[in-house]
C-alpha cells in the first residue's frame, strides 16, 4: 500500500472515530491550490495533529490556522458546496510536499456512507 493510499485510509478511519475533520484557512480563505492533474482541491486532515504538523513544516501554509469541522457538518454541508464548485477532497496530504490523494467529494460521501449514517452532534 502506498503512503498516500494509507493516509486516506486513515483519514476515513480516523475521521469517523474522532467524528470531525480539519482544515485550514488563512485571511484570504481556505487553500485549494491545482493538483498535478490541474484540479483544485482543498485539504482536509483526521487529525488536528495532522494538519498542525503541515502548517509548521511547510512555508507555503506558514499562516494559516487550522480549523475544525464536525464531520456531520462537514458530510452535510462541505462535501456538497466542494462537489459543487468543482473542488476535489485533499485527503491527509502529508510529506514534504503536503501530497496525498484528492477524491471527489461524492466519493469521499460514498466512502462514509458505506460505514454508517453520520454521526449526531454531542
Amino acid at each position: 500500500m502506498s503512503t498516500s493510499a494509507a493516509q486516506a485510509a486513515a483519514f476515513y478511519e480516523e475521521a469517523l472515530r474522532e467524528r470531525s475533520v480539519w482544515t485550514i484557512r488563512d485571511g484570504a480563505g481556505y487553500p485549494a491550490p491545482l493538483n498535478a492533474d490541474g484540479e483544485r482541491a482543498q485539504p482536509f486532515w483526521s487529525l488536528r495533529s495532522r494538519a498542525e504538523r503541515i502548517v509548521a513544516q511547510l512555508p507555503a501554509y506558514a499562516g494559516f490556522v487550522v480549523e475544525e469541522v464536525p464531520l456531520n457538518r462537514f458530510r452535510e454541508r462541505w462535501l456538497c458546496g466542494l462537489g459543487s464548485d468543482g473542488i476535489r477532497v485533499g485527503l491527509n496530504w502529508s510529506g514534504a510536499r503536503a501530497t496525498g490523494y484528492d477524491a471527489a467529494a461524492a466519493d469521499v460521501e460514498r466512502r462514509f456512507a458505506a460505514a454508517g449514517p453520520p454521526p449526531t452532534p454531542e
